[in-house]
Formats: structure tokens, C-alpha cells, sequence
């Protein structure tokens, strides 16, 4: 099997697995409806599971949720190393995803230009059902 291919369906696998563990996480701080873990990238040696964390609300709100995700990491260790068959299980680093919140401001940029791919794209598709 392609080394590439394998570390690809084991990150999704964590991804799944870190959700699961996510649902049965008891802390009332975590708002568990608006967390998402977006990404998951093993390390080569595949001892490391970086994940990113999206979540709805404010960056106070966002930064205590990452904190929170970190204390409660060796619960995910442990809920991952009981289902994934892997010599050992990987240690968990939560971050920040910050890659959505760049692309909304990438959008809003472009719409203060005067350009909106959302609209530009709804115009064209207009275009080709009149021909």
C-alpha cells in the first residue's frame, strides 16, 4: 500500500474517531455543536496527530475552546488508541483552524473591489440557461 495513501486514510480515520470522542466528552464549558475538526496531519513518523478546530464565535470563545480540546487531549488519545489498530497511538495537538476565517476575509475583500465570485458565478450560469 502507497505510504501516502495509508497516511491519508488514517487521518480521516482519527478525524471520525476524534468526533466520535468529541460527542462523548463531558466538560459544560464545550459547546459541542460548533466545533469541527476540520483537518487532521499526522507526522511522517505518525506519533503526532495535529488537528484544526473550526468553531462558530468570538476569538475569546474560540481560543478558551482549543485550551479546553488540549486538556481533554489524553481522552482523545486514549478513545483513539482502544479503536485504531496502530502500534501506538498518536499524541494530539489542537489548533486553530484559521484558514476559513481567511477566506471570508479574502471574499470580502474581492466584494469591496467590486468583484463577487458568488454573484459572477450565479450571472453565468444564467447566461448559459438563456442560450
Amino acid at each position: 500500500m502507497n505510504p501516502a495513501y495509508r497516511k491519508a486514510m488514517l487521518e480521516s480515520e482519527i478525524q471520525k474517531l476524534l468526533m466520535e470522542a468529541l460527542q462523548q466528552l463531558r466538560d459544560p464549558r464545550l459547546k459541542k455543536d460548533f466545533v469541527t475538526f476540520s483537518r487532521v496531519e499526522l507526522s511522517k513518523d505518525k506519533r503526532y496527530a495535529d488537528v484544526y478546530v473550526s468553531f462558530l464565535g468570538t476569538p475569546e470563545e474560540r481560543k478558551e475552546t482549543v485550551e479546553i480540546l488540549n486538556r481533554a487531549k489524553g481522552f482523545f488519545r486514549t478513545f483513539i488508541a482502544k479503536n485504531l489498530r496502530l502500534y501506538v497511538a498518536p499524541e494530539i495537538r489542537f489548533y486553530e483552524d484559521k484558514g476559513i476565517e481567511a477566506s471570508v476575509k479574502v471574499h470580502q475583500l474581492l466584494v469591496q473591489l467590486g468583484y463577487d465570485p458568488l454573484k459572477d458565478k450565479e450571472k453565468k450560469e444564467e447566461d448559459k440557461e438563456e442560450e
